[in-house]
């Protein structure tokens, strides 16, 4: 058996929790339970994923209808170790990851499961797709792909832009059924509980900025209100900024914001939102946390390079003493800090994206010969996994008699 965890000892906890996720993942384990056993039989997949229990149990679904699955992780401070050496031991599923590795073991294992060849390949951020543009030798099986998150998207766009597409991609993101429950149900309170994790500090009374209005940064955003924070949103879209203004939320650049916020979250996928400048402004005390993909969104080389002390308190929170004598609070180093700081997003909510990466993948399977371009999810399985998930919830909707459709079907009164 493969494998680079820390400590295989660790399996009977980790089964645990993949256990206990899987009570809140119905419409997957329907997925597993329904769908022919050999559906992927002969399909070597590669999935470059947070390795958290919610995880689990994709890739044990997947490996019980048939497929050969290769597991490493999409951060570098997102693997729970005991998961990790749960799917090795309990489930004989390879797994490359450990949480708290480096740059190079992270690259050096998606290099691993790179050359395992794969036919599919299920991405969180893009590494294993660009990586496999960049080595296209090793792509000579691959069917497609399929993106999870906002960031991955933007980065396949741009390949497909430059005409350097080379296979395939299914953007799950994208799917209603994913980007309206994960990203704002998800992403608004895992953000929440990492930052309290990390910090337990009242939420009632700060002053919060939130960097983006996107669905990720709309469920921060209100997420904070609920728990009677005063909330700030940063935007660059005018379209976005005016429904944040109608959503009651403060709108205004960063650098003023920089001046009164207490806590500070990135979620915008984009690099140097809170940048130099803004970290010379920035009101003393403040707690600087990132919800993007990537570890770019805060200019943490900066803080290295120019704080005259830098102080671990805890275990993700690093005090940076800046040369006004002004202190910063870093979460998570600058990463994902609902994955940094606590255990990801609730398993209800993975559910729905987990069972779309389910059926992308089946669909992959089943319509080889695809062009190599960004592919929305079918939307007969958007729905079909919203019918699931009220089905699984014992909550039943009306249907549209004979003569609703006609008339919704046609032009005359």
């Amino acid at each position: 058996m493969e494998y680079f965890i820390k400590d295989i000892n660790l399996a009977d906890e980790g089964k645990r929790k993949i256990l206990w996720a899987g009570k809140e993942m119905p419409v997957l384990d329907i997925l597993k339970q329904t769908q022919a056993k050999n559906l992927f039989s002969g399909t070597t997949i590669g999935a470059c994923l947070h390795v958290t229990s919610e995880t689990a149990n994709l890739v044990i679904a997947l490996s019980e209808c048939g497929a050969n699955v290769f597991l490493t992780a999409s951060n570098p401070l997102s693997t729970q170790d005991e998961v990790a050496a749960s799917l090795v031991k309990n489930y004989n599923i390879p797994v490359f990851a450990k949480k708290g590795e480096n740059e190079s073991e992270y690259n050096h294992n998606i290099r691993i499961i790179a050359e395992k060849k794969p036919h599919i390949i299920i991405d969180d951020g893009a590494d294993l797709i660009a990586y496999m543009h960049q080595n296209y030798s090793l792509a000579e099986n691959i069917l497609g792909a399929t993106e999870e998150t906002t960031t991955g998207i933007t980065r396949i766009k741009s390949l497909e832009k430059d005409k350097k597409l080379t296979f395939p991609v299914i953007a799950v993101n994208d799917a209603m059924t994913k980007h309206l429950f994960d990203n704002r149900y998800g992403t608004g309170q895992s953000t929440i509980d990492g930052i309290l994790r990390a910090t337990n500090i009242l939420i009632a009374g700060k002053i919060i900025v939130v960097c983006g209005y996107g669905w990720c940064g709309k469920g921060i955003s209100k997420n904070f209100r609920g728990l009677g924070a005063k909330v700030i949103v940063v935007e660059v879209d005018p379209i976005k900024a005016l429904e944040a203004v109608m959503d009651g939320f403060y709108v205004m650049k960063i650098e003023k914001a920089a001046e009164t916020g207490d806590i500070f979250v990135t979620s915008t996928g984009d690099r140097d939102v809170i940048s130099a400048d803004v970290l010379t402004k920035i009101k003393d005390g403040a707690i600087i946390a990132n919800s993007g993909h990537f570890n770019v969104e805060i200019d943490v080389d900066y803080l290295e390079k120019n704080a005259k002390e830098k102080n671990h308190i805890k275990p993700m929170v690093i005090e940076y003493v800046l040369k006004n004598n002004k202190k910063v609070y870093l979460l998570a180093e600058g990463r994902l800090v609902n994955l940094g700081c606590a255990e990801g997003h609730p398993s209800s909510v993975m559910d729905l994206s987990f069972s779309n990466q389910f059926m992308a993948s089946k669909y992959l399977k089943e319509n080889k010969g695809l062009q190599s371009k960004l592919y929305s999810v079918p939307e007969e399985i958007d729905r079909k996994i919203a019918e699931l998930k009220l089905k699984s919830l014992n909550i039943e909707i009306d249907t549209l008699t004979e003569k609703q459709k006609e008339y919704l079907s046609s032009w005359e009164l």
